[in-house]
């Protein structure tokens, strides 16, 4: 149950692409005596003493021309269409060629097809079309930065290397800024560029979209680009915390995405531990949503389905058109196996809702699979989730879980709206006191607004929903099942008043923030909740509830020192003033009086306990002084990872936690 990296990773060797695979020959003609010949290739230098070789004295008139000509125009030219540029134009302090090679030093800047990199010497051999460039090679793009020690490349072979290849990339941007042209901005950026390991960095939540990356060689092979091993970090302050090992990267361009490949690779952590993972055959679009980095195995535990401890891995994403793709991950239900037998499924023929009985099992039963198929189409995203819980025919259809779901955002009342469509056959879901439930089947649409502000320092979050659907589900007070149309209105407010708050003077962390991603707020914080709801049924049924909640939340600690360095408490009470019955056992408003408990410490380093829990405070319930529902959690929480094991013993399910943490 590993989490997404934010996507975005591998795709640095393109620092040249567009510079380096020209639509035509790289070479153009001599300077030619015709002045009327437009098609020209322009070499120029900044100090106007520079040597002109004798073999190009005669031309000396018709050079100084082009120059002059060039410099009063050199913005407009760099900006130019790259299919309108066609010639390398090269400038440089000292400047001379002989024999159709030209050599420049000191201050070496070229442009080609609007793309302009930096170099200490370069040398350009006309008539073999073969261009080569030592020393602090640079190129930006925009929000990309490249830096390499040595360049060499043939026009004729398409076939070259680059060597010590290291920079920044931005994932949201990389492939429109690979095919952007240069502009007077990128510039200044060479002219002033810093070094890759920055000083204080900012979170940027939900997303990782820089990475910073180092190689070897590239080796460029036609529109192949192969590194060895190419190794990747999320931490732009250090890169010993946690870094992506990728080997035998093979990147291919193609129109409007790029392809790759890999082989085994490991991800390392503080440059001790190594955990391999595969990457395969992935692409890249313009959404950039192939650098969330997901784990491809995942190890879990889920008593209710799969019998306990369970293993799966994911196979790289197919495209099943160009709107779509399908992820699969085949488990492996490893304490059903070693059992020999299952509890997951109710006798053969009876109702689905019957209690779960002690079964034998096959070998179809040890496996199991879940499917995603995403995509968009005509401005909607569309989700259809499978999960199979086991291969046996006489058990597939009580192992069997779907749901599908159709959104967008729309303008409604002059506001924006999420509005959904969805279907869903087989759903779990828990239901505090009453326990686990199960939906057979059901389809609907719900519009959804949801709004997060800041009044005075008091954030609040306000979400308003309608709902309408056709359900068969498990009875409240029997194991048949009903099928009824629901209606169903909410409102919630929360809102967070800061009592006694320390903010952080800077939302920026720097080298000495080791365990996490952003300044802690510190202080006592006091939270509210109103919760309406009002639902109706085909049969008459309806029920109602006016919730209130409020509770404090105190936050300790900077998280920087090795022990006891953060704690926070949260308690939250909530009452239901509530009316009416559902006709459902899933929905039902059951528990009146909760009380949210969540403690979070740190131990040691990085060692964290995270532990929430919610206490049944019902009077006339038979779970009163129970936790209904909780979560605990053991983290190896660092700046730039965070890593743990949990369990719930609620609903019995536990597995292992993963995610990176994204700067700027």
């Amino acid at each position: 149950m590993i989490s997404r990296i934010s996507k975005k990773v591998i795709f640095y060797s393109f620092l040249f692409i567009n510079f380096l695979q020209p639509s035509q020959s790289a070479e153009s003609p001599k300077i030619n005596k015709n002045t009327n010949k437009l098609n020209v290739e322009l070499t120029l230098s900044k100090t106007p003493n520079d040597e002109i070789p004798p073999s190009s004295s005669e031309n000396l008139n018709e050079t100084i021309t082009y120059v002059n000509l060039f410099q009063k125009n050199f913005d407009s030219l760099l900006a130019a269409n790259d299919e309108k540029q066609q010639e390398l134009i090269i400038q440089s302090d000292k400047q001379s060629e002989i024999n159709d090679v030209i050599y420049a030093e000191g201050n070496v800047s070229v442009s080609y097809r609007g793309k302009l990199f930096k170099a200490d010497t370069l040398i350009y051999d006309k008539l073999n079309k073969k261009i080569s460039a030592k020393g602090n090679v640079s190129l930006v793009l925009s929000n990309q930065i490249f830096k390499a020690s040595q360049l060499e490349y043939s026009f004729i072979n398409e076939k070259g290397y680059l060597l010590d290849v290291k920079g920044s990339i931005d994932t949201n941007t990389l492939l429109e800024d690979l095919s952007s042209n240069f502009s007077s901005l990128d510039s200044k950026n060479i002219e002033n560029l810093l070094e890759l390991k920055k000083k204080e960095v900012l979170h940027t939540p939900s997303e990782i979209e820089n990475w910073l990356f180092f190689t070897d060689k590239i080796n460029i092979d036609g529109k192949k680009w192969k590194s060895k091993q190419a190794v990747f970090s999320n931490d732009l302050l250090e890169f010993k915390q946690v870094k992506l090992a990728i080997n035998s990267l093979e990147v291919i361009p193609e129109e409007d995405k790029l392809r790759f490949n890999s082989s085994l690779n490991y991800l390392i952590f503080e440059e001790k531990v190594s955990i391999p993972f595969w990457i395969g055959d992935r692409t890249l679009t313009n959404s950039g949503e192939f650098f969330n980095f997901d784990n491809r195995w995942n190890l879990g535990y889920d008593n209710l389905d799969k019998d306990g401890y369970f293993i799966g891995r994911k196979f790289n994403s197919i495209d099943i058109s160009d709107d779509f793709v399908l992820d699969l991950e085949p488990q492996f239900l490893i304490q059903r196996s070693l059992k020999g037998y299952t509890k997951s499924f109710v006798k053969k023929d009876e109702s689905i809702t019957s209690e779960r009985l002690k079964r034998n099992t096959n070998f179809e039963d040890y496996f199991a699979l879940r499917s995603l198929i995403k995509g968009k189409k005509n401005n909607w995203d569309l989700e259809i989730e499978k999960n199979i819980n086991t291969f046996d025919l006489n058990k597939f259809s009580d192992g069997f879980r779907f749901k599908t779901k159709l959104s967008k955002e729309i303008d409604f009342l002059d506001s924006k709206w999420d509005i959904s469509l969805y279907g869903i056959y087989r759903e779990r879901v828990w239901n505090g006191s009453l326990g686990e439930a199960e939906i057979y089947s059901g389809y609907g649409t719900k519009l959804q607004k949801e709004n997060t502000w800041v009044v005075n320092g008091i954030k609040k979050t306000e979400i308003f929903s309608l709902g309408l659907s056709d359900i068969t589900a498990e009875a409240l007070n029997t194991k048949n099942l009903v099928t009824n149309l629901k209606a169903n209105l909410f409102y919630a407010l929360d809102q967070k008043f800061p009592l006694n708050i320390e903010y952080p003077n800077n939302k920026t962390i720097d080298i000495s923030y080791r365990y996490i991603p952003k300044p802690v707020t510190k202080g006592f914080s006091l939270n509210t909740r109103l919760e309406a709801s009002s639902s109706f049924y085909e049969n008459g049924n309806h029920q109602e509830y006016l919730g209130l909640g409020i509770g404090p939340e105190l936050i300790l600690g900077n998280f920087k020192n090795k022990t006891f360095d953060y704690t926070r408490l949260s308690i939250f009470s909530f009452y239901r003033f509530k009316s009416g019955e559902s006709v459902f056992k899933f929905d039902q408003n059951n528990d009146n009086f909760t009380l949210n408990l969540a403690f979070d410490q740190q131990l040691f380093g990085p060692v964290i306990l995270k532990s929430f829990g919610t206490l049944n405070l019902t009077n006339d319930s038979d779970n009163y002084g129970e936790f209904i529902n909780s979560k605990i959690s053991l983290n190896w929480k660092k700046r730039a990872y965070e890593f743990g094991i949990f369990y719930q013993p609620h609903n019995q399910a536990g597995g292992i936690s993963f995610e990176l943490f994204g700067f700027k």
